[in-house]
């Protein structure tokens, strides 16, 4: 009887690691239909995986077979690559070339591990000649992919809707003039918080936009979900394209009560989700220990405690697909 349940098993892992691996051969191109994410099928699809830290301050996890770790253990069946544009020494205003190597491996092992990738512009400040030029290269590389999603701004701080929409317009353009379908995620002002801004005056004219929400769960609370509500029930489609369990600043203890409820209310709303972040900063959102190898096959002591359960999280609702 052990042995007979022993194969079941076995042959539900099987199975379910078989599904995993095509993913994006299952799902297909991606679009918007309402406020939902749907596949080449127009079925609801949600994504949840990991964010990447800056490449330029944790460039060695930047490598195909972290990606495909993040794929096989932890189940993502997607994975964001923050390419940092300011912050540090090999940032992608200094060192361009060094920065779209680093992206585009990752952009690279997502497509061989046949999962769904974001090519985020991590940048709090507005750089529309940089960014254009960037997403004029990357879209004009890999428009034939349906594995690519473009998040044009990462984390608007004191701009206004107005300037983050203006900025919108012209990098969605120059990406929609090389790739006419796949996903393009949009900023809000204050940190992704002011979706009721966007809501109120959309961007118009494009297809298979949606606008980013972000939560740290110890400091934003139920007036961000609500907040959120109702910009969806307006009409604006919605990516939480960053978060985690605990405070704002990446430190602090994990709230898991707070975390949970997010989860819920995101699962419920069939909204997609990532996680921040892979990379071994001594703060509580980076979920790797000083002691991870940069190419994965992390065990349990290599991870901190976010890391053991944002892959619990990732397990159990990437097993439900």
């Amino acid at each position: 009887m052990k042995s007979k349940i022993k194969l079941f098993v076995a042959t539900l892992l099987l199975m379910f690691c078989s599904a995993n691996a095509q993913f994006v051969k299952k799902h297909g191109q991606l679009s918007v239909r309402g406020t939902q994410l749907v596949d080449k099928n127009n079925d609801p699809v949600v994504l949840r995986g990991m964010s990447f830290g800056w490449h330029s301050m944790w460039p060695r996890f930047y490598n195909e077979k972290a990606v495909n770790w993040l794929k096989k253990d932890f189940h993502c069946n997607v994975v964001r690559a923050a390419m940092g544009i300011e912050l540090g020494d090999m940032s992608y205003i200094k060192d361009p070339r060094f920065s779209k190597n680093k992206i585009e491996v990752v952009i690279k092992g997502a497509i061989k591990s046949d999962i769904y990738v974001i090519i985020d512009w991590h940048s709090h400040n507005i750089n529309l000649e940089e960014a254009k030029a960037f997403f004029a290269e990357m879209s004009k590389k890999y428009a034939e992919y349906p594995n690519i999603i473009y998040e044009i701004f990462n984390e608007p701080d004191d701009e206004t809707w107005p300037q983050i929409k203006s900025y919108a317009e012209e990098v969605i353009k120059v990406i929609r003039s090389n790739d006419p379908e796949n996903i393009i995620l949009v900023g809000s002002p204050h940190w992704d918080q002011d979706v009721n801004l966007p809501a109120a005056d959309p961007v118009l004219g494009y297809n298979n936009i949606m606008y980013t929400m972000h939560f740290y769960a110890a400091t934003h609370g139920k007036e961000l979900r609500d907040t959120t509500d109702e910009a969806i029930k307006s009409g604006l489609p919605i990516f939480i394209s960053e978060s985690a369990g605990m405070e704002a600043t990446g430190d602090g203890p994990l709230n898991m009560k707070a975390w949970q409820e997010y989860i819920d209310w995101m699962e419920a709303q069939k909204l997609s989700w990532i996680t921040w972040s892979v990379s071994d900063k001594d703060e509580t959102c980076s979920i790797l220990q000083k002691s991870a190898k940069s190419e994965g096959r992390w065990k349990e002591k290599d991870l901190k405690e976010s890391g053991i359960k944002v892959r619990e999280f990732l397990i159990k609702y990437n097993s439900q697909e």
